[in-house]
């Protein structure tokens, strides 16, 4: 998959939203976007998260909010141990799912707020993750469709108290675009996400969003204030820190697996990034722990 996809959601006709339980031998599902709200709990699983231009690693207990049109991404470690499986809760609704005023009223003054700081995708922390994921395990069993109302508005007046999170796509580069331009960014970093281990095709993800190269590069910068291929480096660089920090791959090994073609180019795109080389920061955290 070449680009960010736009997922069609259509709860079922007795049911204002989705809540579903997925038992799966591992995460796959392309990155993609819809207008939908989206929170995920992963109850069991570990792998790399894509939110926006962010990427980070994910656990059990791994507990996210997404806001609308906001693209991701939960993808499993490539070994997966013989029978082992993966386990998530995924609940989406619209924005006005309850009525188009309905989340205007005073009461429920927490729950827009939170709405609003969900487009940078919020990842929560420490008690409200044990907390809320409590919650979830009986919202998902739950068969009383008012009752399952009730408890999911729980949910959210509990996250949108809490402070316990931090904001993944910090920047907002994503939240702070158009509807317009949305769908045309989102493919561009869902290409990047997809492929940036691999060769990268300039022609190809110009191609995506029809657009001459030139009109492309001018127009990423334009919206990221970055290069193509400074962000395309980013992800590269990130996912080569963590594979320094967990496992114990030999450097050359890590930089062919994080999408540099030669060791050496890796070893100076490291240093002008990190201001030291690969076995230097591998050295610096394993002292600090």
């Amino acid at each position: 998959m070449i680009k960010a996809q736009f997922e069609s959601l259509n709860p079922k006709s007795h049911a204002s939203f989705l809540v579903n339980s997925f038992k799966l031998e591992s995460f796959t599902v392309p990155y993609h976007f819809h207008p939908e709200f989206e929170l995920t709990l992963i109850v069991r699983g570990r792998g790399k998260r894509y939110v926006g231009k962010n990427m980070g690693d994910f656990e059990d207990g791994d507990l996210v909010f997404l806001g609308s049109d906001l693209p991701h991404s939960w993808k499993s470690e490539d070994v997966t141990e013989p029978g082992g499986y993966v386990q998530s809760i995924v609940v989406q609704f619209e924005r006005n799912f309850l009525g188009t005023e309905f989340f205007n009223k005073p009461e429920l003054a927490n729950i827009n707020n939170l709405f609003k700081i969900s487009a940078y995708g919020i990842r929560y922390l420490d008690k409200t993750t044990e907390n809320i994921s409590s919650q979830m395990k009986l919202l998902a069993q739950e068969e009383n469709a008012f009752r399952k109302m009730q408890m999911l508005l729980d949910i959210l007046e509990n996250l949108a108290i809490s402070r316990e999170y931090i904001l993944l796509d910090q920047d907002g580069m994503v939240a702070q675009q158009l509807n317009s331009n949305k769908e045309r960014i989102n493919a561009a970093l869902g290409y990047i996400v997809d492929n940036f281990r691999n060769e990268i095709l300039l022609n190809k993800v110009a191609g995506i969003v029809n657009m001459s190269p030139n009109a492309f590069c001018k127009y990423f910068k334009k919206v990221t204030n970055k290069t193509f291929m400074d962000t395309v480096i980013d992800y590269r660089i990130n996912f080569a820190i963590r594979q320094l920090l967990s496992t114990d791959k030999p450097v050359s090994e890590i930089a062919m697996e994080s999408g540099f073609g030669d060791v050496s180019h890796f070893y100076k795109i490291f240093k002008r990034n990190m201001k030291m080389s690969p076995l230097n920061y591998r050295k610096n955290f394993q002292k600090g722990l």
